[in-house]
């Protein structure tokens, strides 16, 4: 399974402007510029997306291990906070904020103990540390 996502990026760093889709069409051409990633404007940024993909897959990742561990989930609630160093122009750090409940109960030793057992094996928690490559077409 492969999923696609592209970008397209015109002009400089401050004053150009791009466009997101993804296959799904959920970002469709949504736009993202210097003011949305690095200031306040209209719009997403890459670390955004990460966030949100980080939340949405670490929710269904501790899901899938309460039930693992004979546990049902009720309500899941993730924020995700990206720590991005301007001076290095490189992502420091991702934080998981959680909040939830179990249905059937569950001590919290135990449920701590499942939260880092889903983080360790979420997707994009994963994800985030693989070899990445590239393929150039130059026009």
């Amino acid at each position: 399974m492969k999923r696609i996502a592209k970008a397209h990026w015109n002009g400089t760093l401050q004053e150009g402007k791009g466009e997101i889709s993804t296959q799904s069409t959920v970002l469709n051409q949504t736009q993202y510029s210097f003011k949305t990633r690095f200031a306040d404007g209209a719009g997403t940024n890459p670390e955004e997306l990460i966030a949100a993909a980080h939340a949405g897959c670490f929710s269904m990742a501790l899901s899938v291990t309460l039930a693992h561990h004979n546990f049902t989930a009720g309500d899941i609630f993730t924020t995700v906070t990206v720590d991005l160093d301007m001076q290095a122009l490189s992502i420091t750090g991702i934080h998981l904020a959680l909040q939830a409940t179990v249905i059937d109960g569950v001590d919290e030793a135990t449920f701590n103990e499942i939260a880092e057992g889903a983080k360790a094996h979420c997707i994009i928690s994963k994800a985030l540390s693989v070899p990445i490559t590239l393929s150039v077409v130059y026009a």
